[in-house]
């Protein structure tokens, strides 16, 4: 009992994600259907990116990137290096994935130079990042992937609709990376790369050769929107097999566990009709704060796919997915991966990171909640 006591407090997500699975499951029977609705492609592409960048970890792929950033000697220009990393990446690479090579790559750069109290604050505006940028883009995010392809709209009518928020949004996270460092905006900082990153090592060439070209083969799968996808993770796994079989007991397979539940959560509810019937009657006319609302129960991705079928307003739903993230740790999935990142690193300081993340993110969520509503009376057609 110790050890279940244990991981329950060690894996938070994974636990509320489980029970909300299986209390889903008692509502709704699972079927044949359930398995068709869960978002496999999505699990695939996780758990291939986390493979990756694992190897990245184990074998320093990242050192170039945080030679470059060593060049910068000031905690302003590295803090926004970091987020607008995210920011712009999170536009081709998903909101996901920019985290998961960014957060790593910031506590590594701030725990080397002795920056350790700025890693949450920094880590959350780059969450933030990772919402607001990622919005542009039709492939920027899950929800946005999934309601650009119902929509039928076009990418540059996409991109219109929801430049205001993005551009909006980057000049906000300057002034709160200014705001962090107000009493010192020229606070310096001293990047050692040898003590930040070990140096390369000439027997592990191969291995970072090979994890290089699968980033970028990876990459390829996402914004391809292969419907290979499946034989994409067949070929990393292989590659990974043959020169480093090792590398498979380090990966976080919690990740992919907890969104697995997520999804049998979301697709259990749509499931049942007399919820079905429920949102029928509610949703139409409040896309925005149902999307909001919802998001905080069960994430934006399932509560999108939720709606979905509710909707008469696309714009007040793709607004409400993508400021969902704002509101709580649970509204995104991409936070759920950050949080996840930095427990790993620092375990037992959950509760720290939640403290900082709702503080920062409430602040920009304040500020963007109602542009956002306003815009949704914008139609996408």
């Amino acid at each position: 009992m110790d050890k279940v006591r244990s991981f329950l407090k060690r894996e938070p997500m994974l636990t509320v994600s489980a029970a909300a699975a299986i209390a889903a499951m008692l509502i709704t029977p699972p079927s044949k259907q359930l398995l068709t609705d869960i978002d496999w492609r999505t699990l695939g592409t996780l758990l291939m990116m986390l493979c990756v960048l694992e190897g990245f970890k184990q074998e320093n792929v990242l050192r170039p990137l945080v030679s470059l950033t060593s060049r910068l000697k000031k905690m302003t220009s590295v803090t926004l290096f970091l987020v607008f990393g995210v920011f712009f990446t999170s536009m081709f690479v998903t909101n996901d994935v920019s985290l998961i090579i960014f957060v790593p790559l910031t506590i590594m750069i701030f725990r080397g130079a002795g920056k350790e109290r700025y890693i949450l604050p920094v880590i959350s505006m780059e969450n933030i990042a990772a919402i607001r940028g990622s919005l542009l883009m039709p492939f920027g995010s899950p929800q946005n992937l999934f309601l650009y392809g119902q929509s039928g709209t076009s990418a540059e009518n996409f991109i219109l609709h929801m430049l205001p928020l993005n551009l909006m949004s980057g000049v906000l996270l300057v002034i709160f990376v200014l705001a962090l460092y107000r009493k010192n905006l020229g606070e310096e900082i001293e990047i050692d790369t040898d003590g930040t990153t070990a140096k390369w090592r000439p027997e592990g060439r191969v291995r970072r050769s090979a994890y290089g070209l699968l980033f970028l083969f990876v990459i390829g799968v996402i914004v391809t929107r292969t419907g290979y996808w499946y034989i994409a993770l067949a070929i990393v796994l292989g590659v990974i097999c043959a020169v480093d079989r090792g590398l498979f007991r380090k990966v976080d397979y919690v990740l992919p566990v907890t969104f697995l539940c997520f999804f049998i959560f979301s697709s259990s509810i749509a499931a049942n009709e007399g919820i079905a019937g429920l949102l029928d009657k509610a949703v139409a006319g409040h896309e925005y704060w149902w999307a909001i609302g919802l998001s905080q129960l069960i994430s934006n991705v399932p509560a999108t796919i939720v709606l979905w079928p509710f909707t008469d307003n696309f714009a007040g739903l793709i607004y409400g997915a993508d400021t969902a993230g704002l509101v709580s740790l649970i509204g995104s999935l991409a936070s759920v991966i950050n949080y996840r990142i930095y427990v790993r690193e620092y375990p037992g300081q959950g509760r720290s990171f939640v403290k900082v993340f709702t503080l920062v993110s409430w602040a920009f969520f304040v500020i963007v909640v109602i542009p956002g509503w306003l815009l949704s009376s914008w139609s996408f057609y």
